[in-house]
């Protein structure tokens, strides 16, 4: 009978026309639900999501901080080409640029190159002007490789290795290259086992450092530092003293009696001297006589001065 929802295989309809044959299995999906809400920096259409991905965005384009020493540098110039290669400088690659007249300086860089094993690539003016930088490079330029800066620990080994007493001079914001060039030409000098500086906020060894030093840079390791006060203070757990040079020091530099035993001497920007922290973490602070107290010496001259008179008391002076 038509409509007869008793007869074998027949379908009773809802109110809305569904079946309701079946039906628990939808009903009970339907009851579970969908698991946690994503947070909304995750859902695609939220403005969280928008503003997440723009600044992903933007943070990927940012230029990041190379680490000091990680570049390529360029020397360029006839003159100073001839200095570096004199002074000892690794140069890896001398360039030149197509059609350049060659006088006595070129000619002399080139001898100097063929001696050291220097190889030689000419390329067109254009070029060189990119490499360089648009530097006035006189058709001439020469390319050293990064700097391979040391350990802080390896000054300490140095030092054991030739059973001296550890003389490490450490710089606190000196961001003149030369300065630092200097203070290596020094240190080497008066028989420092290394250099300490620190990674930010100071000058690294540059060409103009390497240039300064005068060769010395290829002879004495420098350190890089993380953390210059973080430093010192390892340097004083391995029984090292650290004394730090300030015009307004508690001992005069002749009075250090320190000199012959296992030490720390850190050295100051002009002007601003040592910062607050390295001046605290300091054991002792010292100061070099001057007959005028208005004069101040730079840093590259401080360490010299202040070298001379330790190697002057380590000698039995």
């Amino acid at each position: 009978m038509a409509g007869n929802s008793q007869r074998r295989g027949a379908i009773r309809k809802s109110g809305k026309g569904n079946p309701t044959a079946g039906s628990g299995g939808r009903v009970k999906r339907g009851l579970e639900g969908k698991g946690p809400t994503p947070r909304a920096e995750d859902r695609p259409n939220h403005k969280a999501y928008k503003s997440r991905k723009k600044a992903e965005k933007v943070a990927a384009a940012k230029p990041k901080r190379k680490p000091k020493g990680r570049e390529s540098e360029w020397v360029a110039g006839r003159n100073s080409v001839v200095e570096a290669l004199q002074a000892g400088m690794p140069v890896t690659t001398l360039f030149v640029a197509e059609g350049v007249e060659r006088d006595g300086r070129m000619r002399e860089a080139f001898a100097i190159a063929a001696d050291r094993g220097i190889s030689l690539m000419e390329v067109p003016r254009l070029e060189l002007d990119r490499l360089t930088g648009g530097a006035v490079h006189q058709g001439l330029a020469a390319r050293i490789p990064p700097y391979e800066y040391a350990k802080p620990a390896d000054l300490l080994d140095r030092a054991a290795q030739i059973g001296e007493p550890p003389l490490i001079v450490a710089l606190d914001s000196v961001t003149d290259p030369r300065n630092l060039g200097a203070v290596v030409r020094s240190a080497s000098g008066f028989g420092a086992h290394g250099v300490l500086i620190p990674e930010r906020r100071a000058a690294g060894m540059t060409a103009s450092a390497w240039k300064t030093s005068a060769g010395a840079a290829a002879r004495l390791p420098v350190a890089l530092a993380t953390n210059l006060t973080r430093q010192l203070k390892a340097y004083q757990d391995a029984g090292c003293m650290v004394v730090g040079l300030a015009a307004d020091g508690d001992i005069s530099l002749p009075d250090l009696d320190l000199a012959d035993g296992p030490l720390v001497v850190v050295v100051g920007a002009e002007g601003g001297g040592l910062s607050r922290l390295v001046g605290e973490t300091c054991d002792q602070l010292v100061s070099i006589p001057m007959v005028n107290s208005l004069e101040s010496l730079n840093a590259g001259v401080a360490a010299s001065v202040a070298l001379y008179a330790i190697a002057q008391k380590r000698a039995g002076g």
